[in-house]
């Protein structure tokens, strides 16, 4: 049995490599069913997409969120590393032309119609495996850079598959989707902490002298809120510095961008109204906001 052979037999069902490629109908229904099962995260695949895009963000999504289950939900870190390598393996046949499981099936069109590089998917199966291996950040930089890999490249496949591929466009993604992953880590300080996890730096935790308190007791205080204040700062800056995508792009995807930026900007919003307190309460938008923003962005 071949060392892959070996891995995907530690795997559930659902993810083994078939002796035999599916057909293409195949490929895509069980991207399709895969999407439609996990679709509350599954935001991309709005109906304000054009349906013709539907299925490749599906592909893409599929790809996405089966090496997410491998680095989340395997307590064992070394075979979840394993899993993730054989994945990447997958992915590399994909790419030349031998892809086998349905997923790579169903992604192998997708990147030759719309001539998307191997590159985000690598980026984003780095980012799984710094998941597996978390030891938090010493910089704002660090955090930074674990942006790069868990959250920009979605950005540039829909660029790519909206058509545009430069690098002007991917910078000004670059920094809304680094804003929409860092808003949700100043989100969800509760919950990762829960996981054991701090996505806030190292060096600001030292800056405000008295947050890791905040943290050790689940409350906030003083240093803490000024500690999200300085981050959500941060973060604001990069949405701003980014929405102007918005005007580079078509008008299917440009109310994407904006509705996605204010959704981001109205999260900061919250925790700042809420006096920083994201331990009392994960601060969220309602229905009816969501409902605000798409109109509003819509109309813009």
């Amino acid at each position: 049995m071949s060392t892959t052979s070996q891995i995907w037999s530690t795997l559930p069902a659902e993810y083994a490599i078939p002796a035999q490629a599916p057909s293409r109908a195949e490929a895509w229904e069980y991207c399709r069913r895969l999407t439609r099962s996990h679709y509350e995260n599954f935001t991309l695949g709005s109906r304000l997409l054009p349906r013709r895009l539907r299925r490749h963000i599906a592909a893409v999504y599929a790809f996405a969120r089966t090496a997410d289950d491998f680095a989340d939900e395997d307590p064992d870190r070394a075979r979840a590393l394993r899993s993730l390598d054989a994945w990447e393996r997958e992915l590399e046949d994909c790419f030349a032309g031998r892809p086998r499981h349905p997923i790579f099936v169903a992604l192998a069109e997708t990147v030759r119609e719309f001539t998307i590089p191997i590159e985000p998917f690598r980026r984003l199966l780095t980012a799984f495996r710094m998941d597996v291996t978390f030891r938090g950040f010493d910089t704002f930089e660090e955090l930074r850079h674990y942006c790069v890999h868990s959250a920009n490249p979605v950005g540039h496949v829909v660029l790519y598959l909206f058509g545009y591929g430069d690098g002007a466009r991917q910078a000004r993604a670059d920094d809304i989707c680094t804003a929409l992953q860092l808003t949700n880590f100043w989100q969800d300080v509760a919950g990762d902490l829960d996981r054991g996890r701090v996505y806030l730096p190292e060096e600001d935790l030292e800056r405000f002298s008295g947050s890791r308190d905040a943290l050790a007791a689940r409350r906030t205080n003083p240093a803490f809120r000024e500690l999200l204040a300085f981050e959500i700062g941060r973060t604001r800056a990069l949405f701003t510095r980014g929405l102007p995508l918005a005007d580079m792009v078509g008008r299917r995807l440009r109310h994407e961008v904006r509705i996605f930026a204010r959704g981001g900007l109205a999260i900061l919003g919250r925790i700042e109204a809420a006096g920083y307190d994201v331990f009392t309460r994960r601060p969220t938008l309602g229905r009816a906001e969501l409902v605000r923003l798409v109109v509003r962005g819509l109309w813009r």
